[in-house]
């Protein structure tokens, strides 16, 4: 019963508002810091861009982005992924419901099919589109080949993205999950543009694959370095 209760729709957008609430109040009370501090103009030229992420340090990502990039974010259709697409939608990101997966089966059953064709639309449409690159359930911060596939067909660019505060509890949970506190510092990091030639073979893909993990790898490095923590 008490399962069937954390469910109910009612009861998920109410996480869902207070969670939206409460990323509002952490970043509005850290102290943020950009690297590059140029990022969001150089990055304008080329966009629609595909943002790259860790699971489990997205939580503050949608405060990285500019007003003036419309974008939207891909979040799974589980029950947790419900409580997060409400307070992203909040936080003023669209969204398209579905994730990646290693086997077919798992593609299939997660709509991952569905919403990679959704994302190349809407990054036509000018939108760019956030997403982790490692795929549930793990391992953690080992990126997938899908978010490479994105931006092969697409013809758009990865930017990885990783943001910190100094404050903040570590989940034991498979993507190492950072839910971040107020009053402290923050930090976001964007890394290099990492562009993936329409031609691109299996080889290359993992090529590319291994360019986006070492981008977020060293991004997430830094960004915990300028809050002064550990690599988180």
């Amino acid at each position: 019963m008490l399962k069937r209760i954390g469910r109910h729709p009612l009861v998920l957008s109410a996480i869902g508002s207070l969670l939206a609430g409460y990323l509002k109040l952490v970043y509005y009370t850290n102290r943020f810091t950009t690297e590059p501090v140029t990022i969001h103009e150089d990055t304008d030229k080329d966009l629609p861009v595909i943002v790259a992420m860790w699971h489990g340090q997205h939580f503050m990502v949608p405060f990285a982005k500019p007003s003036h990039w419309p974008a939207k974010v891909m979040i799974s259709k589980s029950a947790d992924g419900e409580i997060n697409a409400i307070a992203a939608r909040k936080l003023g990101m669209g969204l398209i419901r579905a994730s990646g997966g290693r086997t077919a089966h798992q593609i299939k059953k997660r709509g991952g099919m569905r919403g990679f064709i959704e994302a190349v639309r809407a990054l036509k449409d000018g939108y760019s589109i956030a997403m982790t690159a490692d795929v549930p359930k793990g391992p953690a911060r080992h990126s997938g080949v899908g978010i490479v596939q994105l931006a092969k067909h697409s013809g758009r660019p990865i930017l990885p993205v990783a943001v910190a505060t100094s404050r903040s509890i570590e989940l034991n949970s498979w993507d190492k999950a950072s839910v971040n506190l107020p009053f402290g510092r923050g930090g976001i990091v964007g890394g290099d543009l990492i562009w993936v030639p329409s031609d691109t073979d299996d080889e290359g893909l993992e090529a590319y694959r291994q360019k986006v993990e070492d981008g977020l790898n060293t991004a997430t490095r830094r960004v915990y370095e300028l809050v002064g923590r550990p690599n988180g």
